[in-house]
């Protein structure tokens, strides 16, 4: 959590800080910008007949006749009585004849004419700046007006509006104005700033606590999500994730939430998941120990009688007893068996070779391997239709378990002279093989337990046939490893059909 605090308070800060000092100088930079375009203007405008008039009302410029002692102590009364302005008489080709300036200011010998030509022309189109001659490359707005002598063109009464002197006055008026207009930009921003970061902080601080008290809570309730009520987190999906790796607006933390949320509910749906399969291993231990029991009592009690009644039993007797223990040795190993496969396959470490093969050899193979059991019982054990040429693509030993642990469990409850029937039926792209017989069938009630082990377990004590009661329950879960689902259809006093469904080749 401190990580993610950290790294949420950095960029918040760095982000807000830097936007708001950029927006500040911008902001400075175009309202400075735009008050110095618009003084410029509205001063070149004030000012932009100054040199015509002056042209045209001094008896020097008038004539078109310039003394250059005469003009310079001209120039240096108008800028004693305007100090704004600086006076400098210009040739037909731009050259500077005389100025109201000192020698050694000047830096120019000449004025370029294009920007006089256009105030001259098109003075609506202020502002236009012209050469500096105080400087090599600086502009400055400018009045300007032709000297005629006749119409004969003597040169240029060339002002320069906002000299020096006025410069150096105006850069220090206006370094204590924008010291003040700094400070209150400063003072605006800051304030402004801190207003920002505080709504900001709580908005992206609020889920962080919502966690917390969560994580709290949960822990507090020693990780039982049924003692208390999680905050609702909004859902993130696949499309979610690649906006966020583009850099979406997405709260990360609320991701986090929605995955501690998920992450609780999964640790508790384990939790009741082990409970759960505690619970059905007692119960199973419970009832497979009765099963084991039986045939060890059974068998216990032979071997006793032989021992103790051995010199009073004839040779048929002894041998009997001898059979009827071995009969319970073999049920004991065939329950310990199916145990220990029905245990390998719940472990999930059941590897599957699925491959092509024609299904209806392999169910000729397995009818054969019943036909003697089949025949004893005078049941009728048949493939329907007897001849099949389906190609499926399966695991042929896990098949040929499941079918095998079908037709025993059809054996077992077909009385004499009753029907077994191994169908095949297509299905689109798929194959669906079913065992039905005309046994006793299964009450409606016990058809959602019939693939429990513990059910068949518990129904193997009153057979008398040599049987675990787990097949079916093998069968299950071996159907599901070949992604099908072994599915049964039964009705009580007239037979039970177990299908299952395997991909077909074409």
């Amino acid at each position: 959590m401190k990580v993610i605090a950290n790294s949420l308070y950095q960029r918040l800060a760095i982000s807000v800080t830097l936007t708001f000092a950029l927006l500040g100088y911008l902001f400075f930079w175009w309202s400075s910008s735009l008050a110095q375009h618009s003084q410029f203007q509205a001063e070149q405008k004030l000012h932009i007949e100054l040199a015509e008039h002056l042209a045209q009302d001094n008896p020097l410029l008038q004539d078109g006749v310039y003394d250059k002692p005469a003009l310079e102590n001209l120039f240096h009364t108008l800028m004693l009585l305007g100090p704004a302005f600086e006076f400098y008489f210009l040739d037909p080709n731009g050259k500077i004849l005389t100025y109201s300036a000192k020698p050694d200011k000047i830096k120019r010998e000449s004025v370029d004419l294009t920007p006089i030509s256009q105030l001259i022309d098109a003075p609506h189109q202020v502002p236009i700046f012209g050469d500096d001659p105080r400087h090599l490359s600086r502009k400055k707005i400018f009045s300007a007006a032709p000297v005629y002598k006749g119409e004969k063109l003597q040169g240029y009464l060339y002002v320069i509006i906002g000299g020096e002197i006025y410069d150096s006055t105006y850069a220090k008026v206006k370094s204590d104005q924008q010291l003040l207009e700094h400070l209150s930009l400063l003072g605006g921003s800051l304030l402004l700033l801190l207003i920002l970061l505080l709504m900001l902080f709580r908005s992206f601080t609020s889920p962080i606590r919502r966690l917390v008290r969560d994580i709290n809570a949960i822990r507090a309730a020693n990780f039982d999500q049924d003692k208390i009520a999680l905050d609702h987190w909004r859902e993130f999906t696949r499309d979610d994730d690649r906006q966020a790796e583009r850099g979406s607006k997405q709260n990360e933390v609320e991701q986090l939430g929605a995955n501690f949320v998920a992450m609780v509910e999964q640790i508790n749906s384990q939790f009741q998941q082990l409970k759960h399969n505690d619970k059905i291993r007692r119960e199973l231990l419970a009832h497979l120990s009765h099963d084991l029991r039986t045939p060890l009592a059974a068998m216990k009690g032979y071997v006793e009688t032989l021992s103790i009644k051995n010199d009073e039993l004839n040779s048929e007797q002894r041998q009997q007893y001898i059979n009827t223990a071995l009969r319970n040795v073999e049920q004991l190993k065939l329950l310990i068996d199916q145990i220990f496969e029905l245990a390998h396959l719940e472990d999930g470490q059941v590897s599957v070779n699925n491959e092509a093969f024609a299904v209806g050899e392999l169910l000729h193979d397995i009818i054969a391997k019943f036909a003697l059991k089949a025949n004893q019982k005078r049941i009728n054990l048949s493939l329907l239709p007897e001849h099949c040429e389906r190609v499926v693509f399966s695991d042929i030993a896990k098949l040929e378990r499941i079918l095998t642990n079908l037709i025993e469990n059809a054996l077992r409850h077909t009385p004499e002279d009753g029907n077994i029937n191994v169908q095949i039926t297509p299905l689109e792209d798929k194959l669906r093989i079913s065992v039905v017989d005309t046994g006793t069938g299964i009450h409606q009630k016990d058809l959602a337990y019939i693939f429990d082990a513990r059910y068949r377990a518990s129904n193997a004590r009153g057979e008398k046939n040599q049987h675990a009661g787990l097949g079916l329950a093998i069968s299950k879960r071996l159907s599901q490893l070949l992604n099908s689902d072994l599915s049964v259809s039964s009705e009580l006093g007239k037979g039970s059909a177990f299908s299952l469904t395997l991909a077909q080749v074409r």
